[in-house]
């Protein structure tokens, strides 16, 4: 085995991954594979969602509903953050992320055996969203053990490449999330899978589980933490000594804005793109996952391969070329994808003016709409059709032109006759769906996730001293990426509703990316080769 330094100090070892190093990252990216899956099964799943679990009355608001449950489970991370990046600073890393996988997986059987809102109303809507916010909190403590241990048994010439194979099992527990949801499809009528299938993906997990905790129970500590805890190194107080400390503070922010920018590219090409293409293209849900699926199959080694090359020429201008990229694609690749995906929908948007005048117009979440207006808005946004909004005079009834045809008041049927008119088709048609293209532009996104993702988790643990590491790269973490990502599909569709637009919401993850480009280049410094110790 040969020596030599790094540029600053740290030693550098050339040699292969060791028997240890090995054990670390197969127990690490098996228990986060299985995280992820978990928490990735409800994304696969949350078009049957809003029907099984909440209120019936409008498909997009149940929709809407079922997208909040999701995000939700995305906001409570921080707090999962704060509560099992203390643990991890205080009494270690292994402990606190072995903790964390089995909350995970209690929380998703949960969902699995959980009754409808068909049997028992709204108590099965306060308990899905109580079993999510439990996912939520796991992996709020999840990321940053799992970084943290297998960067701290990194050699520090390889950090980029062996943290960047945790990255992959977020896109592995979604590709693994949509496999089993299109075979149970591919297996079971639609009548059985919405009526019993859909809980089998969720119970899978518990056989994931007992072998995830099997594994990790068998690791060591970290190195870095088991010296730092012989020498009685350890921070007394994690989160004061985080984010009380100017010094400490500035990273937290600027990981906070990094984080952002990856949610904003994270939302968008693991989710919404799904959503998109599934809801307001028409496009059947099986052939949605196949691209998807095969696309997370093409990205998976490039996590591996950007992690490589942040190892030789840093972290930093990887990330935010990513950031770039996709503040300057994004609108360009969905309009694209309506091109390739429905190109009827697409002539109907170019030929025709759809008008909406209406007053008593509100946006209810998680309540059936009950304006005429709301009702209408709801149903075009269904439909996939974007539409010009006029308020007028409270308490008049909503005026729906289409083509030449206006409609008075609120009616599905003669909607939808007056859009079939006009040249809107129901479905995408298969002949015409182009298959290739859609295929691409679905997959443009999920390499720029790869390029960011890759060397982040090396950047965010060098970013940080040792003795308060856990905590302090978890919080901004899960606040940008978790908040940001895990709402988007949720603040985009929303903004749509509101806007009568099916592409306005773009411009929200769009400018989050460009903001995240701006101050990464200007204020986020490289971190390749900082010695963990410190």
């Amino acid at each position: 085995m040969t020596i030599s330094l790094a540029n600053d100090g740290a030693a550098v070892r050339k040699q292969g991954m060791t028997r240890e190093e090995r054990k670390v990252i197969l127990a690490s990216s098996f228990g986060a594979l299985m995280e992820w899956y978990d928490f990735y099964i409800y994304a696969a799943l949350a078009v049957y969602f809003g029907a099984l679990f909440f209120p019936p009355g409008n498909e997009t608001t149940a929709f809407l509903a079922s997208l909040a449950t999701f995000g939700a489970g995305f906001l409570v991370r921080p707090v999962g953050a704060l509560l099992f990046g203390r643990l991890g600073d205080k009494i270690g890393r292994k402990h606190t992320f072995l903790v964390t996988i089995l909350l995970m997986g209690i929380a998703t059987v949960g969902v699995g055996l959980l009754p409808t809102y068909g049997q028992i109303g709204i108590t099965a809507t306060i308990l899905l969203v109580v079993l999510r916010l439990l996912q939520g909190l796991a992996l709020g403590g999840e990321v940053g053990g799992a970084v943290t241990y297998v960067a701290e048994h990194s050699p520090v010439e390889k950090r980029g490449l062996y943290t960047s194979s945790l990255q992959t099992t977020a896109t592995l527990g979604l590709l693994s999330s949509l496999l089993v949801v299109y075979l149970l499809k591919t297996l079971l009528t639609e009548a059985q899978f919405r009526e019993w299938g859909w809980r089998l993906p969720f119970l899978v997990s518990f056989l994931m589980l007992v072998v995830s905790v099997y594994i990790r129970g068998k690791l060591h500590e970290s190195p870095i933490f088991a010296r730092m805890k012989a020498g009685n190194a350890t921070s007394k107080s994690p989160i004061l000594d985080s984010f009380t400390n100017w010094a400490n503070l500035k990273y937290v922010l600027l990981l906070f804005v990094v984080a952002s920018g990856l949610g904003a590219i994270f939302g968008t090409g693991h989710f919404y793109t799904m959503f998109f293409v599934n809801k307001t293209l028409h496009v059947p849900l099986e052939l949605v996952h196949l691209l998807i699926g095969i696309a997370l199959v093409i990205a998976t080694p490039c996590y591996l391969f950007f992690g490589w090359l942040s190892d030789r020429i840093g972290r930093k201008h990887i990330m935010m070329a990513a950031c770039l990229l996709a503040a300057l694609t994004t609108q360009p690749i969905f309009r694209a994808l309506t091109h390739y995906a429905n190109p009827a929908l697409e002539q109907f948007q170019q030929r025709n003016t759809v008008q909406l005048r209406a007053g008593d117009c509100h946006f209810r979440l998680f309540a059936e709409p009950v304006s005429a207006c709301d009702k209408v808005k709801g149903y075009l946004t269904d439909l996939g059709v974007g539409y010009e909004f006029t308020q007028i005079d409270a308490g008049a009834q909503p005026a729906l032109r289409i083509g030449g045809t206006t409609l008075q008041g609120f009616d599905k049927a003669a909607i939808k006759q007056a859009l079939v008119a006009a040249g809107w088709t129901e479905h995408a048609d298969p002949a015409a769906i182009n298959r290739p293209m859609l295929f691409l532009m679905l997959l443009i996104p999920i390499l720029l996730l790869a390029m960011v993702y890759g060397p982040l988790a090396a950047f965010m643990v060098e970013l940080f001293p040792a003795r308060i590491r856990y905590t302090s790269l978890s919080l901004p973490f899960h606040l940008g990426a978790g908040w940001v990502g895990g709402m988007l599909s949720f603040v985009v569709t929303a903004m749509n509703v509101s806007s009568g637009n099916v592409y306005f919401g773009l411009w929200y993850p769009v400018s989050i990316a460009a903001i995240a480009f701006v101050v990464g280049m200007v204020f986020v410094p490289e971190t390749r080769g900082r010695n963990l110790d410190t």
